[in-house]
């Protein structure tokens, strides 16, 4: 609706309201200054009239009524009438109790006004008493009909009602007039403002010929625009220096807009994924770049506006490099979800040194920790005569191997476990998504449980909250339970796993259908090198060590672990995650 139209509504509105009262409030005060003037000049009368003999009262009812324009009534003091000018009295009531008589009585004048049966009409009553007020001979009553004094009120209602519609109407067009010239001015701001936007900035100043409050405003908007012009100069100027900053990057720089697609790359960017800016302006990140973990790291950072840092590789025909993935922002009030920016660095080079270092560190170590008493033993035994018995010779070395073989997986558990209980290990904590998590590890050990014959079966509740945990040892310690779960079941088994939250927690558990744990073994499950079942738990060439480090990760991400078996019918391993909590 426009100004215009609510000034004139507004303007209609209180004229009418206005006029609606001041005719309420007139009439009001008009009929009872009727009906009080009537009553004082029938009062008057009254009395004048009980100045008169009793007797020529009596004889000359009908003219003093004509002259009094009233109706008389002449009572004795019993209350019975003795004349009336309209009516015979004998054909009459009594009239004491009538509550004007009775109202003379109390304060020597009295007034009602009541329905008449007699005369089948509202009627206005005064009473005066004939003599001595406090001991009368009789009482002097006139009535006159309302309709009367209605009759004249209602002209002077008509009347009153035409004056007010006609002020009303005046007034009205007296608005309309100063409506239209409070609006001209405003519509002129409205029309340069409107030209001004689609200008850009550019329209120059407005002029308006007044020194009120109108002319002040234009005055501010002009201030205004000067200051507007001066900023989006000075953006413009920012916005080329930043351009040219992107374009020597040696990161990569994409933009993302409030509606998560692509706005703008550097050109570096566009040699890391070999495609042009313009092709990939208003596309979304995963049509530009098909990751899957770059994509979840996008909505990590949409859901909490934290800066994500997720590492990816991009792969295409002739090479495979690994990036590192900064995705930040800043969050603008006025648009609800600000701009993300994604810096990609390429680490490839870094990760491939690292991994040199990493696998000669392990092949140093590999070759310190072979030189072990069983190995020695049997080495020894070969030597002194058991190679020249063919199958007693393989026999011993492969036992060899597989004793090699625990060896190296329990001095890697070990310097694990050393390192989570001296602190060494460092744990990078952030949201990660329970249900992901799962399924990759229930992946690295479909092969294995695929191979037994163990069903893996999964009942993750929906929208769980998020897990407050270290990425890599949290698969650490899902592969472990779920490779015990698998080792430790029958042929043809099943291995649930469950996930669920617990009022700040996320309990996942992972129940087999092995032959269970005596209930006396379950507090010592976690020491190291404890085995409930030593004869079953060698075959499968454990070293005792794995629930040790469950255990000590779940402590670190300050969580728990509860184990809870029946035997023969299986094991269930709880574990307690912290939920992720917002920083404040």
């Amino acid at each position: 609706m426009r100004l215009f139209t609510k000034l004139l509504i507004a303007f209609v509105a209180i004229g009418i309201l206005v006029a609606a009262a001041a005719y309420f409030v007139i009439e009001r005060q008009l009929e009872k200054g009727f009906i009080r003037l009537t009553r004082e000049e029938m009062t008057t009368e009254a009395f004048l009239i009980a100045r008169m003999p009793l007797e020529e009262i009596a004889r000359k009812a009908d003219i003093l009524a004509d002259l009094s324009r009233s109706r008389l009534t002449l009572i004795d003091a019993s209350g019975k009438a003795a004349a009336d000018s309209d009516m015979d009295p004998m054909d009459m009531d009594d009239h004491l109790n009538r509550s004007e008589i009775q109202e003379v009585r109390l304060k020597g004048e009295g007034s009602a006004i009541r329905y008449s049966r007699s005369l089948k009409r509202d009627m206005l009553y005064i009473a005066v008493p004939l003599g001595d007020a406090k001991a009368p001979a009789g009482y002097i009553r006139l009535s006159r009909p309302l309709q009367d004094v209605s009759g004249v009120i209602a002209q002077w209602k008509r009347t009153l009602l035409t004056s007010l519609w006609l002020v009303v109407f005046f007034s009205l067009l007296l608005a309309l007039l100063v409506s239209l010239w409070l609006i001209l001015p405003i519509r002129k701001l409205a029309a340069f403002t409107h030209k001004f936007r689609l200008s850009g900035g550019s329209s120059g100043m407005i002029r308006i010929g007044s020194n009120d409050e109108i002319g002040e405003l234009a005055e501010s908007i002009n201030g205004l625009i000067a200051v507007l012009q001066e900023k989006i100069r000075f953006a413009d100027m920012e916005k080329r220096k930043l351009e040219s900053v992107f374009s020597g990057m040696a990161e990569g720089i994409m933009v993302l807009g409030y509606d998560a697609r692509i706005e703008t790359v550097n050109r570096r960017m566009e040699e890391m994924i070999g495609r042009g800016g313009a092709d990939l302006t208003g596309r979304t990140l995963l049509e530009a770049i098909r990751s899957a973990p770059l994509h979840n790291a996008l909505e990590r950072y949409l859901e909490t506006g934290e800066p994500v840092f997720q590492e990816i590789d991009l792969a295409d025909q002739t090479s495979a490099r690994i990036m590192q993935v900064t995705i930040s922002g800043l969050k603008e009030p006025q648009e609800g979800r600000g701009k993300a920016i994604l810096v990609f660095h390429d680490v490839t080079r870094q990760k491939r040194l690292e991994r040199i270092r990493t696998d000669f560190a392990a092949n140093v170590t590999h070759e310190i920790r072979t030189p072990l008493t069983a190995i020695i033993g049997f080495v020894e035994t070969l030597l002194q005569g058991a190679l020249d018995h063919r199958e007693k010779a393989v026999a011993f070395l492969n036992t060899i191997r597989q004793n090699a073989e625990r060896l190296s997986r329990l001095v890697d558990d070990l310097l694990t476990l050393s390192a989570i209980e001296l602190g060494e290990a460092k744990l990078s904590f952030e949201a990660v998504d329970v249900a992901r998590a799962l399924d990759q590890a229930m992946a690295v050990i479909a092969p294995k449980a695929c191979e037994k014959g163990v069903t893996i079966v999964s009942d993750v509740a929906d929208a769980l909250p998020p897990l407050r945990a270290d990425r890599d040892r949290l698969a650490q310690i899902l592969l472990n339970v779920l490779d015990n779960a698998v080792k430790f079941s029958l042929t043809g088994g099943k291995v649930v796993v469950t996930a669920v939250a617990e009022q700040g927690w996320v309990a996942v558990r992972i129940a087999d259908s092995g032959v269970g744990i005596p209930r006396e073994a379950i507090p010592r499950l976690g020491e190291r090198f404890y085995r409930a079942d030593k004869a079953r738990s060698r075959d499968p060439g454990g070293t005792g060590l794995g629930l040790s480090i469950v255990k000590h990760l779940l402590q670190a991400h300050g969580g728990g672990m509860a184990i809870d078996s029946v035997p023969g019918r299986g094991t269930t391993v709880s574990l307690r995650f912290p939920v992720y909590q917002e920083p404040a």
